[in-house]
């Protein structure tokens, strides 16, 4: 189907379904848990990986670790299955079940178990044939009968995949499933894999009638345990950010993937780029490690308390890169509640530590204001730094400086929240 027919068939299709948006008053920050995919991927061997493969066991443990070690306090509430969990066929009744081995006392039991903790249960699921794992899928006669089961067992979030699916039936498929969870009465978070199967950019994607159907979407591929794969995320997103930033929002998020930070593909300061950059861009932060076993160092950058409170900034404003030097320095900036901003200063650089100078007048921020400056990482503030002072950072490779900002004096004119790039190519940062 070309282009512009998939486009206009989606908006006549959000247009005749007036209740499909999903009216849930969800996600109005962005989500924040734990997900089995990329750490444990579809280890169904149990017999011989018992520890490691997808089973409730796994997600009992999980959930004890969010709700033992500091996490849930800090935000991180989602415990969620990803693909894997269910039985090779439907029951008698055309109903999803999990497999009876791994998961003998079924997903309500594990429901049970991790709501009894504080926490909440997200799953899996995809709008077509066969899940990407091969298991079954949702297709279009069974969308209200998945919701449906999904709400009884207690799920909180379903993630909806879209292996094994046309264009056409996603179109069609992705909105019915945003009405059928409304139908049950019960919250549940929606996450929607749509745009990612159809390139993630206009027009075959409408971020607009998305924002309408879904609390939050994988736009791109999916996150592999390497520092190549988060800068090909990362580079996709801020190319295409002009698309990309205005449609996130309270209730709707830009998803980049997953956080492989304690895993094994990361250095300790690819690792603190990974999180300041998805707490630039309002991402979800669900992480997929193994919360048994992680490391002192990578358990202290996830649970940075500044750093949690930027990435749930109120807001919900998606950040922007403002900044592309020919010396491999980068420069986001996200505007923040009550006149405060994030920045995020990024070395793609290999040899050594790099020192960059620059003012934050430069960076356009106004040139009369005064500001009070936190380093998220280190914790030192800096009281009193004016717009036009130059300032020095010191950035290792492949790591950042992330700066937390507070405005101490108002500039001369009003400033205003700017969602866009502002004319003439500059970035205002949000002052209220």
């Amino acid at each position: 189907m070309e282009a512009a027919v998939l486009s206009g068939l989606v908006l006549a299709l959000a247009l005749a379904l007036p209740s499909v948006a999903l009216e849930n008053g969800l996600a109005r920050t962005p989500p924040m848990g734990w997900m089995s995919w990329e750490r444990f991927r579809c280890n169904v061997d149990c017999q011989a990986d018992p520890r490691n493969c997808i089973s409730e066991q796994l997600f009992f443990e999980m959930a004890d670790r969010l709700a033992e070690d500091g996490w849930r306090e800090l935000g991180y509430e989602y415990i969620n299955l990803d693909d894997c969990w269910a039985a090779k066929q439907r029951d008698a009744a055309g109903q999803l079940v999990p497999d009876p081995k791994r998961f003998p006392r079924g997903i309500k039991a594990l429901a049970d178990y991790v709501h009894a903790r504080g926490l909440k249960l997200g799953i899996y699921g995809d709008l077509g044939i066969f899940t990407c794992g091969g298991y079954p899928g949702t297709m279009l006669e069974n969308v209200k009968q998945d919701a449906q089961t999904f709400a009884a067992w207690g799920v909180d979030m379903l993630k909806l995949d879209g292996c094994y699916s046309s264009a056409e039936e996603q179109a069609k498929g992705y909105p019915e499933m945003a009405r059928a969870l409304n139908a049950t009465g019960r919250p549940i978070v929606y996450s929607c894999s749509w745009p990612a199967y159809q390139g993630g950019l206009p027009p075959k994607v409408n971020y607009t009638i998305l924002a309408e159907i879904c609390n939050l979407w994988r736009n791109y591929d999916d996150i592999e345990d390497s520092w190549d794969s988060v800068l090909s995320i990362v580079d996709w997103f801020f190319t295409n950010q002009d698309v990309l930033q205005p449609a996130a929002g309270p209730g709707h998020w830009n998803d980049p993937d997953m956080l492989i930070i304690g895993n094994f593909g990361l250095s300790y300061e690819q690792s603190r780029s990974q999180m300041a950059l998805w707490t630039v861009m309002a991402a979800p932060l669900l992480m997929s490690t193994d919360l048994r076993t992680i490391s002192p160092g990578a358990k202290e950058i996830l649970q940075n308390r500044l750093m949690i409170q930027i990435n749930q900034d109120p807001l919900g404003i998606q950040g922007r890169r403002i900044v592309k030097e020919k010396y491999d320095i980068e420069v986001f900036v996200r505007p923040l509640a009550q006149a405060a901003s994030a920045l995020v200063f990024f070395s793609r650089r290999t040899d050594m530590p790099f020192r960059y100078t620059t003012s934050l007048a430069k960076l356009h921020f106004p040139e009369d204001a005064v500001y009070e400056v936190q380093d998220v990482y280190v914790g030192k503030i800096i009281g009193d730094l004016k717009a036009a002072d130059n300032f020095s950072v010191v950035i290792n490779p492949s790591g950042v400086v992330m700066w937390y900002l507070r405005r101490t004096a108002l500039p001369v004119q009003p400033w205003h929240v700017v969602r866009q790039q502002a004319p003439g190519g500059g970035y205002r940062p949000a002052l209220l």
